[in-house]
């Protein structure tokens, strides 16, 4: 592993720089040693959003197989939604020039929360001009210092960080895992509450378990916000997301939030409710009453594409034919997909930094578009490729797809000795989808554990070279708790959880490193 692949992303969050204006310069020392890797992120797409199509990655302009981008049925290049698009550009104009409770609001906004409200089925809707603004926007409108949120800990970062914006009591229960969440309700009764989910999980691609979380949740009389970011448009027999998937009726969720940048093809968001809800938000979300409306030409095309995707079921047939095909496909490369039930897939590779990189970059010149997923968005432990399937793939494009993989990513995890180990989670992942009841998810805690612990020792190793020690330990300490003991679902015993994890690594000085840290952390605070 070369050196600068010892380090993510997390390693330089943190500055003992003097002005914050400065950022830490051990991080463009990192950027520059790995400018080869970071000229895989933001890539220029050279045209519209489409199955194959051209990008410039890293000075390069070539033809790819795209399994980049969320164009899930296919809208982004349609001709009816493009032409719908420029009607209203011819219009209405290039923007709304204003925020919709003063000077923004159109007929058309209106004709499209009328639409949406049909479509959900719920009684009001409310749009916003950002997916992650809208997320964190809703919940900093409904929840209050003092309420309590309790969100599935592979939420999204909107969602989190709406409720830290809200100055709520933030607490995580195991990923879709509805035993933690009874746990967690029963821990935290006495304040209000409220249950944030997605309907398709963005990382791993797979469904929440919504039954039992609504059965569960109306038994402890607490409601739900739902992520449906993913899943609009795609779960459903008309598209209208995971409470149609599993036969439930849209008044089972208290506020269905839903993003316009993945199967709608645009950008911005909406949230669904009840009408007396939705009057409120309007007042109270500081993202919708101080921003500018979405912008006229968007909302034409979105009219457009709700009109598309819901004339019949054509698309998502599309949809889930190719999302079956990549799977069989894939699988029978070895690649481990998780418990991806939908048509986002994860590839797992592991905890090898270096493949994760030079894989991606030898599939963008053989011809496929991915991305690389590295901690800390996933852990350390489940470094991966996402992979979005749409409707708007043919098999020849998949098959060339399924090539590239077979010769890049398959032949690299061969020749390193780490395919059987991958090929048997994939078995594993497998059984769980088909409901094996002794096909049991691995206890993934200790590995969460080790990865805080290498972490530390790496940031005790820069404390002991840093000018301005106090500053970085008190950086350090708070970073452990936000991002961390927080998550831990017995934070009490976090500290003695770490001291194990270094203990099963047999990094003997990371247990004094991290004594010696919290030592000068308490002196410094004297």
């Amino acid at each position: 592993m070369s050196s600068e692949a010892q380090y993510s992303l997390a390693d330089f969050y943190f500055t003992d720089t003097e002005d914050p204006l400065v950022p830490p310069p051990e991080f463009g020392d990192w950027h520059k040693a790995g400018s080869w890797a970071f000229a895989l992120f933001e890539p220029e797409m050279q045209g519209a959003v489409e199955p194959v199509m051209k990008i410039n990655r890293g000075g390069k302009s070539r033809t790819v197989v795209n399994l980049s981008s969320y164009n899930y049925l296919g809208l982004a290049a349609h001709p009816e939604v493009i032409e719908a698009g420029k009607r209203a550009l011819s219009k209405y104009g290039t923007g709304a020039c204003g925020s919709p409770m003063l000077s923004g609001m159109t007929d058309l906004h209106r004709e499209l929360e009328a639409e949406l409200i049909k479509f959900t089925g719920h009684e009001d809707v409310m749009l916003f001009n950002s997916g992650f603004g809208g997320g964190l926007g809703t919940l900093t409108g409904v929840l209050r210092k003092g309420d309590v949120a309790l969100l599935d800990d592979k939420c999204h970062l909107c969602l989190i960080d709406g409720v830290k914006l809200a100055k709520a009591k933030l607490q995580f229960f195991a990923h879709n895992d509805p035993q933690s969440l009874e746990d967690l309700l029963n821990k935290t009764g006495g304040r209000r509450r409220l249950i944030v989910i997605e309907g398709v999980y963005s990382m791993d691609g797979d469904t929440a378990k919504l039954p039992q979380i609504i059965e569960i949740a109306n038994r402890h009389g607490v409601g739900i916000m739902i992520d449906e970011a993913h899943s609009i448009l795609a779960l459903g027999e008309r598209g209208r997301g995971c409470a149609e998937h599993y036969g439930l009726p849209p008044s089972a969720i208290g506020l269905q939030y839903a993003t316009f940048s993945k199967s709608f093809a645009h950008a911005g968001s909406f949230v669904a409710g009840n009408a007396d809800l939705i009057r409120y938000l309007r007042f109270y979300i500081n993202g919708y009453a101080f921003s500018c409306a979405l912008p006229p030409v968007v909302v034409g095309g979105l009219l457009k594409g709700l009109e598309l995707a819901t004339r019949d079921n054509s698309l998502r047939e599309k949809l889930w034919a190719n999302v079956n095909y990549f799977r069989d496909g894939a699988e029978s490369l070895g690649l481990n997909l998780g418990d991806s039930d939908s048509q986002v897939f994860p590839i797992i590779i592991g905890g090898d930094r270096q493949m994760l990189y030079e894989q991606c970059r030898a599939m963008n010149d053989a011809g496929l578009f991915l991305a690389p997923v590295d901690y800390p968005s996933v852990s350390e432990d489940s470094l991966r490729y996402r992979v979005a399937v749409t409707a708007a793939h043919e098999t020849v494009d998949l098959d060339r797809a399924l090539q590239i993989l077979e010769d890049t990513v398959v032949k690299a995890m061969r020749d390193a000795g780490t395919l059987g180990a991958n090929t048997a989670a994939a078995e594993a992942a497998k059984a769980r989808r088909e409901g094996q009841a002794n096909a049991k998810a691995a206890d993934s805690t200790m590995a969460d554990w080790q990865t805080m612990a290498k972490f530390l020792l790496r940031q005790a190793s820069a404390i002991a070279n840093s000018s301005n020690k106090r500053a970085r330990i008190a950086q350090l300490s708070s970073m452990a708790y936000d991002h961390f003991v927080e998550r831990a679902h017995d934070p009490a015993s976090a500290y003695d959880r770490l001291l194990r994890a270094y203990g099963e690594l047999d990094l003997r000085d990371g247990v004094s490193s991290l004594m010696n840290a919290r030592e000068k952390l308490r002196k410094d605070r004297r």
